[in-house]
């Protein structure tokens, strides 16, 4: 078996867990919380690796000056960022590993780049927080910029120590939070406040007109024969979701190529923006060129 085989065999032994929830709702905090219920030894989140309260891998999303920036980080959009990682795991003694994300196709996207096997169990933010925790927790994000890191104070200020604010020490009781739970306190554990810099300059957004435009082009570039005649884009707290409807010259091969054009308006969208596309839906409305077949 050659090493890279021996490295993806390795990866299939590990179990991983997610947790989701919309930016600024407070997984961070509560990741330590999930890590202590199920034995979890190490966390991906917002671009680092983290075993043990220490940061063992990555660079942080929360170091970027721009908010696109910190997305493209928290995705491991770049290559020696993603083989780092892989690097760390595969040197670690970790079997179990939780990712953070804000929607469930961010963290199925982050296990994919770092060859991962799918998450075994999601975990919504909103199972193990109340609604008046998360929209604190929202509140403290938009109006102080403030963002978590969970491990202790001394690793953030030895690695950023720019965007260090403050640090806390909480105590998680447990049966708040799971019914289940035999025990009713958890140990104590640290975490770092910071504020990046693209939270001091508030954050980027693109319009519906400046998405469908970027869409549009990214069909003509893929296939100057298809013509888009109606574009719907849809939001919600997962991402943006495409309706395109197109007119396709006669001899495409429909299966294939719009499978092929799908993958190709979301990876371009999602790599030039930072911000997450869950779907593209193509409707074909016609098929052009056949006016001149013979019958």
């Amino acid at each position: 078996m050659n090493p890279f085989s021996d490295f993806l065999q390795k990866f299939k032994g590990m179990t991983v867990y997610a947790l989701v929830g919309e930016s600024g709702t407070g997984k961070s905090f509560r990741s330590k919380l999930l890590a202590q219920k199920y034995s979890i030894n190490a966390i991906i989140d917002d671009g680092l690796l983290i075993q043990d309260d220490k940061i063992i891998a990555g660079h942080s999303a929360k170091r970027e000056k721009t908010y696109m920036g910190a997305v493209r980080v928290a995705l491991f959009d770049d290559k020696e960022h993603r083989d780092e990682i892989a690097r760390a795991l595969h040197h670690s003694k970790i079997n179990k590993i939780l990712i953070l994300g804000t929607s469930d196709k961010m963290v199925i996207k982050i296990a994919t780049r770092l060859q991962l096997p799918p998450p075994s169990k999601i975990i919504k933010i909103e199972d193990i927080s109340t609604r008046e925790d998360i929209e604190k927790a929202i509140r403290s994000r938009q109006i102080e910029g403030k963002h978590v890191i969970p491990v202790p104070a001394i690793e953030v200020k030895r690695t950023y120590p720019q965007i260090f604010y403050d640090s806390i020490r909480v105590l998680f009781h447990q049966k708040k939070f799971f019914n289940n739970s035999s025990e009713t306190e958890g140990k104590p554990f640290e975490k770092s406040i910071v504020r990046p810099e693209f939270s001091k300059k508030g954050r980027i957004s693109i319009s519906e007109a400046a998405l469908t435009q970027m869409a549009m082009h990214c069909v003509a570039e893929f296939d100057p024969g298809i013509r888009v005649k109606r574009l719907t884009i849809k939001t919600d707290s997962h991402g943006y979701r495409l309706i395109i409807t197109i007119d396709v010259p006669f001899g495409t091969q429909l299966t294939g190529e719009i499978h092929n054009l799908q993958d190709y308006v979301i990876d371009n969208i999602e790599r030039y923006t930072g911000i997450l596309i869950e779907e593209v839906s193509i409707i074909i409305d016609k098929i052009t060129g056949t006016e001149n077949i013979r019958r």
